[in-house]
């Protein structure tokens, strides 16, 4: 069964009562990290103009890129794609179970954001 982590954009911001809730719960900590996307938005305006852009820039999780590298391809976690989304000013809407490829406007790069942790752990 497919496990999807919603939330609107135009929803107000949620606070968390403990690190568990905000980490350990079953959204695996997706909703806080958008929520801290969203909250970037407003504190790095230019930084939110680029993720508008497709820049995938460095945030508090693995899969930004800040240049072109050998490997033309990487892993990224699903933490930094909700911090990502949230910053960029989207819905949250992340399958536990799937991967989302994305290619960095700026540098190439093609990043796939997985819930594999072995993988990001490598790359």
């Amino acid at each position: 069964m497919t496990q999807r982590i919603q939330r609107k954009a135009d929803s107000k911001p949620i606070k968390f009562e403990s690190w568990d809730q905000r980490w350990r719960s079953p959204d695996k900590g997706l909703i806080c990290a958008w929520e801290n996307g969203r909250a970037l938005r407003a504190q790095e305006p230019e930084t939110a103009q680029r993720a508008l852009q497709g820049e995938l820039p460095i945030l508090g999780w693995k899969g930004g890129v800040d240049k072109e590298i050998k490997k033309k391809h990487r892993y990224g976690t699903l933490r930094y794609l909700a911090t990502w989304r949230g910053l960029r000013g989207e819905d949250l809407d992340i399958d536990l179970d799937a991967e989302v490829t994305l290619t960095c406007a700026k540098t190439g790069m093609i990043v796939t954001f997985t819930p594999d942790s072995e993988k990001f752990a490598t790359s």
